[in-house]
């Protein structure tokens, strides 16, 4: 199953994870599962960053897709919104995709560490997460995404959005 997670504090930031979450379709066997809108406080950002609006999705992949060939269809899906690189690490963007898991891969290299390096230090992440894929156990933790939620202590403001309150 992969698991990527779907960031934005800029321009339309609702809309633009949701029709990402249905442009994410094309790399699933079958049917996305798509967690809810979260808004939640910037962590490690700049200091005139604004607050984000946060989700997940999971699925099988499509037969014949790698990390790496979904890793560069991400990156062009983020530049696609509006995304330029920026030397400002975690800056202000419209679109952040984040490969968090595929199946039980793992990689190590310079730009691209999987499963997700921080992902498990995140509330943000393991928020929508455990929505879409609660007991996918991550790799080299021994926890489930849920069990990672439960014990994770953090000073993170995450809030659930509904229909009637999505900005």
């Amino acid at each position: 199953m992969i698991l990527i997670g779907l960031g934005s504090n800029r321009g339309d930031s609702a809309t633009i994870l949701l029709e990402a979450m249905d442009r994410l379709q094309s790399f699933a066997r079958a049917e996305v599962r798509r967690s809810s809108l979260w808004r939640t406080s910037p962590v490690d950002c700049p200091p005139e960053s604004g607050e984000f609006i946060n989700a997940a999705v999971a699925f099988e992949a499509r037969d014949g897709l790698t990390p790496e060939a979904l890793l560069r269809q991400l990156k062009l899906l983020e530049k696609k919104y509006g995304r330029a690189a920026n030397p400002v690490r975690n800056a202000p963007r419209e679109l952040d995709l984040d490969l968090l898991l595929f199946d039980d891969e793992t990689r190590q290299s310079a730009d691209f560490v999987l499963p997700h390096p921080r992902a498990v230090d995140r509330l943000f992440v393991l928020a929508p997460a455990a929505e879409v894929l609660p007991d996918a156990h991550w790799p080299g933790t021994g926890r489930t995404v849920r069990q990672l939620l439960t014990a994770l202590r953090s000073d993170e403001t995450v809030t659930r959005l509904d229909a009637t309150n999505v900005e």
